[in-house]
């Protein structure tokens, strides 16, 4: 049963309680002050992008404890640091939130043992602007002219008082080397938050999350290559990470955002967390679902009724008993019966070879 105070329910989009979502009030230390660009719209629930958030999180089945924990990091205005074994749904929750209150396509940030805060901000082309630059020094005509072929050929010195002052090529304009990344994207100035998903933060450079933690408290930052240029231009005009055309504006260098987004970071708990970045984080531990769950997993993914097929049932008692011996994720499971769907293993004797093809433990001695 859905709770009064719930904003997510995981069960569809539900246009009104995006409505409180926007006109919800935040904690007074979560106000942000950021003025939205009217001329920038952030893409909504149409196109390609939108279309592999909703297939990913319309099937999603969240427990009542999980929806207890979104929502309270939905009203905090906090990000969500989802824990569990490899296959549970933590990536998956992210888009689960997108679908169910109607927030655009997923932002997706992978993280690998390189990263570092930058990437996520924003993406800066130095070099590529350095060689347009030289191009352009060259196509400016006197700017390197041809040595002569003799002595002969060398016209006689110009007389300095008539020779015109020579006229510096312009450098291209930086807006074409800058694009926002994920996060950067994220924390655009928006009355209705985008979705992130910092995926398998565990993963990172042990530095990483502590320097999240200026940007998740002040919910901006300062892009310094724009910041450097305000006298000249104030307002520059650069791409997201959803498109690299979008062209949004960027005043003195500093991007602040107006609504907190719903920063959805995964770990597989390869590494501990600093207190200091837990402190600002809501947390929550998913467990491997139990019979009742997959089954309505497989129910909204499948559109199979698990009690109306004894070999469903079977197999789903196969997933739970192989489960034991090593972690398998839910997909294999839906891998299996859809296999079955399609005429797979009719033999009697195929059954146990195809269980250990599709069931491979992910960990564990057979693993």
């Amino acid at each position: 049963m859905a709770k009064d105070w719930w904003l997510y329910h995981g069960s569809g989009p539900g246009g009104d309680r995006r409505a409180r979502l926007e006109a919800g009030s935040p904690p007074p230390w979560r106000d942000f002050t950021g003025t939205p660009d009217p001329g920038y719209e952030p893409p909504g629930c149409e196109g390609p992008a939108w279309e592999r958030t909703w297939r990913r999180g319309a099937g999603y089945v969240p427990g009542e404890a999980e929806k207890d924990v979104v929502n309270t990091a939905l009203y905090l205005r906090r990000p969500l640091l989802i824990t569990g074994k490899p296959g549970v749904g933590k990536s998956t929750l992210a888009s689960s939130i997108a679908t169910d209150l109607g927030l655009g396509p997923v932002l997706h940030w992978p993280i690998t043992s390189r990263t570092v805060l930058r990437d996520g901000l924003y993406l800066y082309d130095a070099i590529g602007r350095l060689q347009e630059a030289g191009l352009e020094q060259l196509r400016t005509p006197g700017a390197h002219p041809a040595a002569p072929a003799s002595a002969a050929d060398v016209p006689p010195p110009p007389d300095p008082a008539l020779a015109p002052a020579a006229v510096p090529a312009a450098a291209p304009s930086i807006s074409r080397y800058l694009r926002l990344g994920p996060l950067g994207t994220a924390l655009l100035p928006q009355d209705r938050p985008r979705v992130l998903l910092v995926d398998e933060i565990d993963k990172s450079d042990i530095d990483l999350p502590g320097d999240l933690l200026t940007v998740f408290e002040d919910g901006g930052f300062l892009i310094p290559e724009l910041a450097r240029l305000a006298q000249e231009d104030p307002t520059v005009a650069i791409g997201t990470d959803d498109d690299p055309e979008a062209a949004v504006r960027i005043t003195q260098g500093h991007v602040q955002c107006r609504y907190f987004p719903v920063v959805v970071l995964t770990s597989n708990g390869e590494r501990d967390f600093p207190p200091a970045f837990l402190r600002r984080c809501v947390r929550l531990h998913l467990e491997p679902p139990g019979p009742e769950k997959l089954a309505r997993i497989v129910r909204r993914r499948l559109g199979v009724d698990i009690e109306e097929g004894e070999e469903y049932q079977e197999l789903v008692q196969s997933f739970l008993d192989r489960g034991e011996d090593g972690d398998l994720a839910t997909d294999q499971l839906l891998n299996a019966i859809q296999l079955r769907l399609a005429g797979a293993w009719s033999a009697p004797g195929d059954r146990d070879r195809f269980l250990a093809t599709v069931m491979q433990h992910l960990t564990g001695p057979t693993a």
